[in-house]
C-alpha cells in the first residue's frame, strides 16, 4: 500500500478513513433508474486475479452514509489485483430505501456486476457493518449460487440481537420499519441469523468494536453451527475497533485481504 502499518490503540482508533479521498474509479455504471442505483468500478494497475470483489458499504443503512467512504478500501483491493465494484443502494430515509427496497437493490446490483464484461465471472461480496448484513443476507438468496463466497466485516448479521441491543440508536427498526414483535415476517426475510447461506461465509470482527460488538457475529456463528452449516467461520481481530477493517493503513486490513484470498480457489 506504500504505507507502513502499525498497531493502533483501539480506543482511539481514527475514523479518518470515512473522510479519506480515494482515486476516482475507472467508471461508474447504473443498474437502475434511481441516482443511488449505481456502482463504481476500479481495476488493478497490473495483472489481475481471477476473482472480483464487490464492496457493500455500511452506515447502518442510513441515507447520510454513502459509498464515498469505501473508496480507499476498494482501491486497496484493486491495487492487490482484484477488479472491484463498489455498490451504491437506496437507504433508509430515501425513496424506495429500507426494507425490502435495499435488499432488492443489492440483488439487482450484483446481477449487473456479474454481467459486466470488465469483471471476472467469480465474485466475492465484502460488506462492512450494515453492508456486512447485506452480503450475508445475500449469501442465503437463490441467486447467490455461483458466488465464491461473502466476507462480513463487523457485520450486523443478527438483526434481532442488534435490535435488542439498540445498535445505531434504533437503526434496525428504522431499516425494517418496526420492531421484531411488530413485523416478524420482515425480520424472518431480512435477518441472516435465521437464514441458510448457500455459499461460504467468512466473518471478521474486531475484538474492540464498540459500535457493532463482536457478540453479533458470535451469535450468527452459533446459530449456523447449531443448524449444521459448516461453511461459516469467524475470525476475531485483535487490537481492532469498528473501522480498522476498512482502513488499508490498519494492520487488520491484511486479514481482510487474506480472507478474500482464501475464497479465491
Amino acid at each position: 500500500m506504500g504505507t507502513e502499518r502499525t498497531a493502533t490503540d483501539p480506543s482511539a482508533e481514527s475514523r479518518d478513513v470515512l473522510d479519506r479521498v480515494a482515486p476516482a474509479p475507472a467508471r461508474t455504471a447504473a443498474y437502475g433508474t434511481d441516482p443511488a442505483q449505481v456502482y463504481d468500478l476500479r481495476l488493478p494497475p497490473g495483472d489481475q486475479r481471477g476473482i472480483g470483489v464487490v464492496v457493500v458499504h455500511g452506515g447502518f443503512w442510513r441515507a447520510e452514509f454513502d459509498r464515498a467512504h469505501a473508496g480507499s478500501q476498494a482501491q486497496a483491493f484493486a491495487d492487490a489485483g482484484y477488479p472491484t465494484a463498489v455498490l451504491e443502494y437506496r437507504r433508509t430515509g430515501m425513496p424506495g430505501g429500507g426494507w425490502p427496497g435495499t435488499g432488492q437493490d443489492i440483488a439487482a446490483a450484483v446481477a449487473a456486476v456479474r454481467a459486466d464484461p470488465q469483471l471476472p465471472d467469480r465474485l466475492v461480496l465484502v460488506g462492512h457493518s450494515a453492508g456486512g448484513h447485506l452480503v450475508v443476507w445475500a449469501a442465503s438468496q437463490p441467486w447467490a449460487h455461483g458466488l465464491a463466497g461473502v466476507v462480513s466485516l463487523a457485520g450486523v448479521v443478527d438483526l434481532r440481537l442488534a435490535s435488542d441491543l439498540g445498535l445505531g440508536s434504533g437503526a434496525v427498526e428504522a431499516f425494517l420499519g418496526a420492531t421484531p414483535s411488530e413485523a416478524p415476517e420482515a425480520y424472518a426475510a431480512a435477518d441472516p441469523a435465521v437464514l441458510t447461506p448457500a455459499v461460504p461465509v467468512a466473518l471478521l470482527h474486531g475484538r474492540d468494536d464498540e459500535i457493532v460488538p463482536l457478540g453479533i457475529s458470535e451469535s450468527y456463528l452459533r446459530r449456523q453451527v447449531d443448524h449444521g452449516h459448516p461453511e461459516v467461520a469467524l475470525r476475531p481481530v485483535e487490537a481492532c475497533g469498528h473501522f480498522g477493517l476498512i482502513d488499508p493503513d490498519h494492520p487488520a486490513f491484511d486479514e481482510v485481504l487474506a480472507a478474500v484470498s482464501q475464497l479465491d480457489s
